[in-house]
């Protein structure tokens, strides 16, 4: 139980590898908070949770509403006590060619993927360096580390996480918070289910490794980055590529 007692807020947790990382901190013996817009996925990932023995708070929350995250935090505290482990992980992508980019296309994905973790980072640092004690994991994407044609918007905004996490934890760091990032690559999620066999091809042929990754290789090493044994590191960004960019 490596996580026993402790209190996880995951946002994007109701599907995908949000879920996989909240499950899988439950089984580890930690409380927590779920965040995600989807009420239906929500209310199932609480019940998966809840079967596990653990308490578990299901709160419906836009991540680029400042108010809401606000409230969000408060919720999670007034419930559970405390907030010892952060994971920022909601995301989008709406990929397009630059040229072909809408405005509309580019300020979402942005306000989601970066401005999301802003906010969450922002309001709960503040919890812990009254704790003096934290862990925040950040989501980000080997696409914010190499780019990837088609995906400006996206691997901006994910080169943006990667940049926030590394300045996060500086400032966090005399406080007893270590703030580290994920960045994983082709992961088996609904979004990659529904890719044709020619792009599937085309993905795994860059993969030394030779399959897609699944969403419990990214939650085996967000449980890592969140137990004791990471405590001597802060400011990483951790590939989970199989391989994909070395």
């Amino acid at each position: 139980m490596l996580l026993k007692d402790q209190v996880s807020l995951i946002t994007g947790s109701a599907q995908g590898i949000g879920k996989e990382i909240a499950l899988l901190f439950a089984k580890e013996g930690s409380h927590v908070a779920l965040v995600d817009l989807n009420e239906q996925n929500l209310a199932k990932t609480r019940s998966e949770i809840e079967s596990l023995g653990v308490k578990c708070l299901e709160i419906q929350a836009n991540v680029t509403q400042s108010a809401q995250v606000d409230e969000t935090v408060k919720k999670c505290v007034d419930t559970m006590g405390r907030i010892d482990i952060l994971v920022n992980n909601a995301g989008i992508t709406r990929d397009n060619l630059l040229v072909r980019m809408s405005e509309e296309d580019w300020d979402l994905v942005l306000s989601i993927n970066l401005k999301g973790t802003f906010l969450f980072t922002k309001a709960v640092a503040k919890i812990m360096m009254k704790q003096r004690s934290g862990r925040i994991i950040n989501i980000a994407s080997i696409i914010g580390l190499m780019g990837n044609a088609g995906q400006a918007n996206y691997g901006a905004s994910k080169a943006g996480v990667i940049g926030l996490t590394k300045s996060t934890a500086k400032e966090l760091c005399k406080r007893g918070i270590n703030v580290n990032a994920i960045a994983p690559g082709f992961i088996k999620t609904a979004m990659t289910d529904k890719l044709s066999e020619d792009i599937r091809n085309l993905m795994l042929a860059q993969i030394p490794l030779e399959r897609l990754g699944n969403p419990e290789d990214v939650a085996h090493v967000a449980l890592f980055l969140a137990s004791k044994y990471s405590s001597y590191i802060t400011g990483q960004v951790i590939q989970v590529d199989g391989g994909m960019l070395m």
